[in-house]
């Protein structure tokens, strides 16, 4: 779809350990991650969305398929959106088939990429436990162990002395008020650290020709005769025959530029953080039933989560409700967390469809395309989805990947129902 031009490329810096120990003694100036430029009048494809999702896709157009003549755009900072306002677990045990292809593709590129971008984005695997509290989330634990299982992915279904023997904290007794009948365990899933990524990803992309802009707002988008033509920034007009919304919670916004209408709702999204202590917790807990999740970073924090607010907002302000409930929650779970302090709270925006499932692809208007709808699970689908946007748009076809997930399902009614895997933020 995009026709290649070759840009200039930038050699990646590599520091080696002498030269590492000389800027900490001598305290000379880093060189800067990326580059800053004045945007150009054109470009051949400009992705709305500096996080993890924009970046990726412009880093593997770059390097995948040569075509560098590409500009990022973002209203505010790097990652400063949903891909710096998340709780970065990675997992693939989805519910679907077509969930957990892409999610466990997306797994595996995680895995490699500290490698891949010469950046260490802190991927640890810890393992992933979903808790059922009942028989009727035990069914659907033993569900999806099946589709899982059958898609190639490590899941089980657990009983409560193995959840004990993994996590010693959690309270597995029957006199707790949600006993735990068992859990789906997923050993490769994990944690990353969410702005190493975006940092990653941006210095790649920068190395390889890539325009990135920040604090570049897109205020209009420019069509002609049924396709696409270019944006509008608050910095002047770019022309561009590709143009890639990857905006998130600002997904309808945007996608209302170009006069294209999506069934997407933004929600709220909030989690906290704790006080660092003793590392405890080698695996990432969630609880759909009580609505909770949380894991422990390598600094010792623990960090909570729980599902989106009841009501649609684009506000990111916390709320003394949501930590009430969380904090009663978590320790239904585990009682000796009850003398943590938290240190902080923040919210992020989720653009939820219909079915749980994201809207990736083409659009009415020709050369304008959705890389949005992921809800509370984007960014553990970042690289898998921008190594198959970056595919659509070098080649014009669909990726077999990212098949079932266009706009036009909904007007099909061929839904991909992906709740039951996704209903918690985590």
């Amino acid at each position: 779809m995009a026709e290649r031009r070759p840009r200039g490329r930038r050699r990646s810096t590599r520091y080696s350990a002498l030269a590492l120990l000389r800027h900490g003694v001598v305290g000379d100036r880093w060189a800067p991650a990326w580059r800053t430029h004045a945007p150009e009048r054109g470009y051949q494809v400009v992705i709305i969305g500096g996080g993890v999702h924009g970046l990726a896709t412009a880093y593997y157009l770059a390097k995948n398929h040569g075509i560098t003549d590409v500009a990022v755009l973002d209203k505010g900072y790097l990652g400063g959106g949903g891909s710096g306002r998340n709780t970065a677990i990675l997992r693939s045990n989805y519910l679907t088939p077509e969930g957990v292809r892409f999610y466990d593709r997306s797994l595996k590129l995680y895995e490699t990429l500290a490698a891949d971008l010469n950046f260490n984005v802190m991927f640890s695997r810890r393992g992933h436990l979903t808790l059922a509290h009942n028989d009727t989330s035990l069914r659907t634990m033993r569900w999806r162990a099946e589709v899982n299982k059958l898609s190639g992915v490590d899941s089980d279904v657990i009983g409560p002395d193995e959840v004990k023997r993994l996590v010693p904290a959690m309270d597995t007794t029957d006199e707790a008020r949600y006993p735990i009948l068992g859990a789906l365990y997923h050993p490769p899933g994990g944690i990353v650290r969410h702005d190493a990524v975006v940092w990653g990803y941006a210095r790649a992309a920068d190395a390889l020709g890539v325009h990135l802009h920040q604090d570049t707002e897109v205020t209009g988008i420019d069509t002609s005769g049924g396709r696409v033509a270019g944006v509008q920034t608050n910095r002047g007009g770019i022309s561009a025959p590709v143009v890639v919304n990857c905006t998130a919670g600002w997904a309808t916004l945007v996608s209302d530029l170009a006069g294209v209408r999506l069934p997407v709702q933004t929600f709220p999204l909030q989690a906290a953080v704790t006080e660092p202590v003793k590392p405890f917790l080698s695996t990432v807990v969630v609880s759909g039933t009580l609505h909770v999740y949380v894991s422990q970073t390598a600094r010792g924090e623990l960090v909570f989560g729980a599902s989106v607010d009841p009501f649609a907002s684009y506000s990111t302000r916390g709320s003394l409700e949501f930590i009430e409930g969380l904090a009663s929650h978590v320790l239904e779970l585990m009682p000796s967390l009850a003398k943590l302090r938290l240190l902080r709270q923040w919210s992020g925006l989720c653009d939820m469809t219909p079915d749980f499932a994201p809207i990736m692809g083409g659009t009415d208007v020709d050369g304008f395309l959705l890389d949005v709808g992921w809800g509370t699970y984007g960014f553990k689908a970042g690289p898998a989805a921008g190594e198959a946007m970056a595919e659509y748009v070098a080649t014009g076809r669909t990726p077999q990947i990212i098949a079932p997930f266009g706009l036009d399902r909904f007007a099909r009614g061929d839904l991909v129902g992906e709740k039951g895997a996704a209903a918690v933020g985590h």
